[in-house]
């Protein structure tokens, strides 16, 4: 099934884009505590979220420059499993899967600090597929970027307003095969009624754009986080409650199919059913609705509340999707 839910979305998408036209397909990969609250199969004690639980691993999608990610894969994992854990392998069959459909585009993977290591480094590269990947700031990163972080709090201080500086330096930790790309962001944040902070970032890539580019680009994964909480809040990714482990793997997978066909329903809908609307907006809208089912030998017929506020955009939806009046 996880495989069935892939090739749909990848088939939906190549079809609305035409293959050839996709230039470039960013996918992010983002973990997620599950908290558990009984005696499920591999729910585990994860001492960071302090709590037992599932790290289910989600992947998303990305055409070139829209802005909406589309979710693709939903894997659950024991509650302490590594961050990377099943990342390549489920990287490996979505690299596969999108190259057959969209041969002509770019394949960019973008990751946060929690992926950072030598084994998926060396497997991206091997695949020929461009990456942008969070680090966690070391002594030896802190020296690289004090020279770019001391001009930052010069400006700061000049200016009395938050600034960003972006450089970036070749970069070897220690159980790396070679030296990697690394953008630094030096930043000093300015708040009224606080001191200055300095937060300097850093970025491994194998991307040659300049380095407010590449950050720019890392930055926007953040999004993520809403497409998690669309999942926990609108969906209720985390209702793992089964006892095997294979089940809940399967309740997983019926809430990102029914995200997926949520993430679809929006491109149909008008406005202000919103066709930017998140999981919640939509289900609140267009699916909570109290009927009067009427039925008999040859039909069944569902009779809409006359006062139904969202009426005109629920009939302009359905018409949109093939239902005649």
């Amino acid at each position: 099934m996880a495989d069935a839910l892939a090739d749909t979305v990848i088939a939906t998408h190549q079809h609305r884009l035409k293959g050839p036209r996709v230039r470039r397909i960013t996918l992010d990969l983002d973990p997620t505590e599950d908290p558990t609250h009984g005696q499920q199969q591999f729910a585990l004690f994860n001492g960071y979220y302090g709590t037992w639980c599932y790290l289910p691993l989600l992947a998303t999608l990305t055409f070139n420059d829209e802005a909406p990610q589309y979710l693709v894969a939903a894997l659950l994992r024991p509650g302490t499993a590594a961050v990377t854990r099943s990342a390549i392998g489920l990287l490996r069959r979505l690299f596969a899967k999108l190259r057959e459909a969209f041969p002509k585009a770019r394949l960019r993977v973008r990751l946060d600090g929690g992926f950072t290591g030598e084994p998926l480094f060396a497997f991206l590269e091997a695949e020929g597929v461009e990456y942008v990947v969070g680090m966690a700031s070391n002594s030896r990163l802190d020296k690289r970027v004090r020279r770019l972080q001391g001009r930052a709090r010069m400006q700061s201080k000049a200016t009395g307003e938050s600034v960003q500086l972006f450089g970036d330096t070749r970069y070897q930790a220690r159980k790396w095969s070679r030296k990697r790309r690394i953008v630094m962001k030096a930043e000093v944040l300015r708040y009224p009624g606080r001191a200055a902070k300095n937060s300097p970032r850093f970025v491994v890539t194998n991307l040659p754009a300049p380095p407010a580019a590449v950050y720019a680009h890392y930055a926007a994964r953040g999004d993520m986080e809403n497409r998690v909480k669309e999942l926990k809040l609108g969906l209720a990714l985390d209702r793992t409650s089964c006892s095997r482990f294979r089940a809940n793997q399967f309740r997983v997978l019926l809430t990102a199919a029914a995200y997926v066909l949520f993430q679809e329903l929006p491109r149909h809908a008008p406005r202000p059913a919103g066709a930017a609307a998140q999981v919640t907006t939509v289900r609140e809208r267009l699916l909570k609705v109290a009927v009067w089912v009427e039925r008999s030998v040859r039909r069944i017929v569902l009779h809409l509340p006359t006062a139904f506020p969202w009426l005109r955009p629920w009939r302009e939806l359905a018409r949109a999707l093939g239902a005649t009046p």
